[in-house]
């Protein structure tokens, strides 16, 4: 699991990045297509780390280990 983190993570930067890059050029040219995309970039930058979030919070609640919570006792 904490190998798959670290991919999904790398990914979620790289998209980022991408997302960024491509909200900077829809902000300059001057068409309704782009201004529709441009508010499609915003979302995902907001939305993919907050999917990303639950999911994993998701896995870590359905994959819970019965000897996790006894360690955590003592």
């Amino acid at each position: 699991m904490h190998k798959l983190k670290r991919i999904l993570a790398l990914l979620t930067v790289i998209v980022l990045v991408v997302l960024y890059a491509a909200t900077l050029i829809f902000a300059l040219i001057d068409s309704p297509w782009a201004f529709s995309m441009f508010k499609a970039c915003i979302g995902m930058t907001v939305i993919l780390p907050a999917l990303l979030y639950i999911y994993f919070w998701i896995y870590k609640i359905l994959n819970k280990d019965p000897q996790d919570e006894t360690r955590n006792r003592k």
